[in-house]
């Protein structure tokens, strides 16, 4: 069946496949590189600022602190790529039950994520308003939220099309679009992980009182 219907179109269905795949991955792929190039910009200036101003922190001011509940959302965020990687595997052996409660899994991940950063959010004793160090850790936390929030909803997306007959007949380039976008995120999630709480004494104190 195949073969006729390659005969039809005049060249080999698999080889179409893997154009379209590869057009979708390039798109893809320029696309996290414009956001790579956005996040450089503020991380960037976050160092430059950072180690320009003496005093960092203003006074009365403990800056963000290495809690157990940042710890804990950092695991959970890092750990959902893992699930969402699994979920796509279970999607290429065709195991939609599989897919659908791994890939739910992974949106609830993220979602605990960003509860627990608006309930740090609310613990933190400066303000968007409150010097320099304010304004960059809400700029990069907030624009790093925003991108989870946008691939959670890409996730409930892929999620409900799942349920369409036939969805998957000709791959599955939109449920590897959105797990590319997610081990993004989580990449850019380990670099503001190590600026905002491992640089300075933070880390360092967290580890101390652990330990000890």
């Amino acid at each position: 069946m195949t073969s006729f219907i390659d005969n039809i179109l005049g060249t080999p269905l698999k080889d179409t496949r893997k154009r379209k795949k590869g057009n979708v991955l390039f798109g893809v792929a320029v696309f996290l590189l414009s956001e790579s190039m956005i996040f450089v910009s503020f991380f960037l200036t976050s160092i430059i600022l950072r180690l320009s101003t003496d005093p960092w922190l203003p006074p009365g001011v403990s800056g963000p602190e290495l809690s157990l509940a940042v710890w804990i959302n950092t695991i959970i965020l890092l750990s959902s790529s893992l699930v969402i990687y699994l979920a796509e595997q279970a999607l290429k052996k065709q195991n939609l039950i599989g897919f659908r409660l791994l890939w739910f899994t992974t949106s609830v991940m993220g979602t605990y994520f960003l509860v627990g950063t608006f309930k740090e959010w609310q613990g933190l004793d400066f303000g968007l308003s409150t010097g320099l160090v304010g304004a960059t850790f809400y700029l990069l936390t907030g624009f790093h939220s925003l991108h989870v929030f946008a691939g959670i909803f890409l996730q409930m997306l892929m999620l409900v099309r799942s349920f369409i007959p036939g969805n998957y007949n000709r791959g599955h380039y939109g449920v590897i679009s959105v797990s590319l976008f997610w081990h993004f995120v989580d990449g850019i999630w380990v670099i503001l992980f190590s600026l905002l709480y491992l640089w300075g004494t933070s880390g360092l104190s967290f580890v101390n009182r652990f330990f000890s």
